[in-house]
């Protein structure tokens, strides 16, 4: 059986401001910040207080639930503020970074001779446990339920996302002994994706089953190749990762330290010069965006994450736990008088009505945030259709999740989807539904009810 994946469903959305390959260091942060909504479901249990002084890697909160999952600090340096909301809830934790860096250390593991059970322990009390998620419900594994398959995708498809194979370059041997070590975790296999035609060093990796992607956005998307791999069915658990996680997952193994570091793509039509910089979670995007031709007083939006599915910060905010990516765009608040009414060049569209985005099948946009429309209830255009490549009645599953059916939303196919699964569909919704949200909820539920 070929280990091909090609899907004709979907949409690519050809966007101005592609990230150039070029890496540089992004300035220094003062602070980095924790926020716990970050890691979805995780009810926070403060390890260190207001005045601590932390290592980098040092546990700073661990999970209620689990408390052998720790979330560590990506700097050393002094916890300076706690931030709570209603009813005392953690919203976030500062740290002033030192200016000289220590770390953690901790003994380091032959991944070759670990058991399972040694591995899956070192990597929950090291910091790197928030890394490994699960479908399903998409939220941070749970490390007593084996998995019976462990999914990388080496490639994003999604708008002026990062070059995997340019931030992965030189990281074979880190890529490695993570990939050994999941590979202790599952009975199953450890399936790694990667586009078609591409030089992506995880297609060279032992211990992996490769699958060559070809055809448009979602394809990158983990859950289109877990769909179209390895299903996810009821009583089953499949894990996921982050193709950079890998790496700190494996310099943590080969070191004993928990490096933070990551390569995040600024991009975005509204940067002058779209690049790359090596910078670690957590810090302050200002050091990455106000240096880059962006006004600080301009009418953009700023995007931890891509156009579908990332989440809009402020100026003064922090990289997103997970982001590799940061977007920035005009913001869309202005209105077209009969906009409705006349053609359109400027826009993209899975419609042909008065939208000629199809004429120019190569053509990069500038464009901005306007939804183009306002809320309503759900019109029945078969668009959701055409973009979703999923083995799964969009539309339907979206209706269960509104009014809570879970014998519906298991039938549907609920137990293998995330919100991501469904950018596509709310970005082409012309009720302007939000899909993401929706799905979330009844994720949630889900977790409630059935646990």
């Amino acid at each position: 059986m070929s280990n091909d994946i090609k899907i004709t469903k979907g949409l690519d959305i050809k966007l101005k401001g592609e990230a150039e390959k070029a890496l540089e260091s992004a300035v220094i942060s003062n602070s980095y910040t924790l926020r716990p909504e970050d890691f979805h479901g995780v009810i926070p249990k403060l390890v260190a207080r207001v005045g601590d002084k932390v290592k980098a890697g040092g546990p700073v909160f661990y999970d209620k639930a689990n408390e052998t999952v720790q979330f560590v600090s990506p700097v050393s340096g002094e916890v300076v503020d706690v931030l709570r909301g209603e009813k005392r809830k953690i919203l976030a934790i500062k740290i002033q970074a030192d200016k000289t860096q220590t770390y953690q250390e901790n003994e380091k593991i032959n991944v070759n001779s670990a058991t399972a059970e040694a591995i899956s322990l070192y990597l929950q009390q090291a910091g790197c446990w928030p890394f490994i998620k699960q479908r399903p419900y998409d939220v941070i594994a749970n490390p007593t339920k084996q998995p019976k398959a462990i999914f990388v995708s080496g490639y994003d498809s999604a708008p002026l996302a990062a070059d995997l194979d340019f931030v992965l370059q030189g990281k074979e041997a880190e890529l490695q002994a993570a990939i050994t070590a999941l590979g202790k975790l599952t009975s199953g296999a450890v399936h790694v994706s990667v586009k078609n035609g591409s030089n992506s060093p995880l297609a060279g990796l032992s211990g992996v089953s490769v699958h060559k992607l070809s055809g448009p956005h979602p394809v990158g998307n983990v859950g289109t190749q877990i769909n179209k791999i390895d299903p996810v069915n009821k009583g089953e658990v499949v894990w996921t990762i982050n193709a950079q996680d890998l790496v700190i997952i494996g310099e943590l193994l080969l070191t004993g330290k928990f490096n933070a570091e990551r390569i995040v793509a600024l991009v975005g039509s509204a940067v002058k010069k779209p690049r790359y910089f090596k910078t670690k979670i957590a810090s302050e995007i200002s050091t990455i965006i106000y240096d880059n031709g962006i006004e600080q007083n301009g009418n953009n939006r700023i995007i931890s994450g891509n156009v579908l599915s990332g989440k809009q910060v402020k100026p003064d905010g922090n990289l997103d736990y997970y982001s590799n990516l940061i977007t920035v765009i005009p913001e869309g608040d202005d209105y077209e008088f009969f906009g409705w009414n006349k053609p359109v060049f400027n826009k993209i569209s899975q419609s042909r009505a008065l939208t000629f985005s199809w004429l120019s099948p190569n053509k990069k946009y500038d464009l901005n945030t306007n939804t183009n429309g306002e809320h309503r209830a759900f019109v029945l255009t078969g668009n959701f259709e055409k973009v979703f490549p999923l083995d799964i009645f969009p539309l339907q599953i979206l209706k269960s999740c509104m009014y809570s059916d879970l014998d519906e939303m298991e039938a549907l196919g609920m137990y293998e989807v995330a919100p991501e699964d469904f950018a596509l569909t709310e970005f082409v919704c012309v009720s302007k539904q939000p899909h993401q949200e929706i799905i979330r909820k009844g994720l949630d539920v889900m977790i409630k009810e059935i646990g």
